[in-house]
């Protein structure tokens, strides 16, 4: 059977931990502040804000030195009652005035392994990486997500001096072989998260 294509990136889908364990499909449900009105898909990577709320991280390069660039998790859902009253599970969180009680789930384990397509500097597909991106950090590349399948635009790129410094956010730990062959679609790698909120020491002020 024909391994898919993959056409697009898709954000980041866990799929076991870098310990080998299977991932289990643990999530952590984190509400989101009602005044949030930036979209969030599923596989988008995510932080907590002041306050103890999610919001979408923006991190690219650097997940260190800045509020905003901080990663905690990657979302895989939502839950939310909408402008009629009605309680909706969905797979990506609007961000709008008609959306209250939001709760977002995210998986926020720091030894979570996810795959994740790769693209090049310039925003190519890139259809086959070698052996040797494994062991290296490589850098985000955020994206507007699909409204049609609630998924991520998120991919990790690879540059001709990629630098490998230790402020990237994401540490490449195996190569998906499957998707390792095309000349046309998006290739894949295995990844974790460097530098989660989870693991780190500076945590946020809390205001009682």
């Amino acid at each position: 059977m024909a391994y898919p294509t993959v056409s697009a990136p898709y954000g980041l889908k866990p799929i076991n931990r870098v310990d080998g364990l299977p991932y289990a499909g643990a999530i952590r449900q984190v509400p989101i502040a009602s005044t949030y009105n930036t979209a969030i898909y599923n596989g988008d990577i995510v932080r907590i804000a002041a306050g103890g709320t999610i919001q979408k991280s923006t991190v690219t390069t650097d997940a260190t030195t800045a509020a905003a660039n901080n990663t905690y998790g990657v979302f895989v859902g939502v839950a939310y009652t909408n402008s009629q009253s009605q309680p909706v599970e969905a797979q990506y969180y609007p961000g709008n005035s008609g959306v209250s009680n939001a709760v977002a789930y995210v998986v926020d384990d720091p030894m979570a392994a996810f795959k994740v397509a790769v693209t090049y500097s310039a925003n190519a597909t890139v259809t086959s990486v070698n052996q040797s991106i494994v062991g290296t950090n490589v850098p985000a590349r955020q994206g507007t997500g699909s409204t049609i399948t609630g998924d991520s635009a998120v991919s990790v790129y690879v540059t001709d001096a990629q630098g490998n410094v230790a402020a990237l956010p994401f540490r490449v730990v195996a190569v998906v072989p499957d998707t390792n062959t095309s000349s046309t679609t998006y290739c894949e790698v295995i990844v974790k998260l460097n530098n989660p909120q989870i693991l780190g020491t500076t945590g946020l002020d809390y205001a009682a």
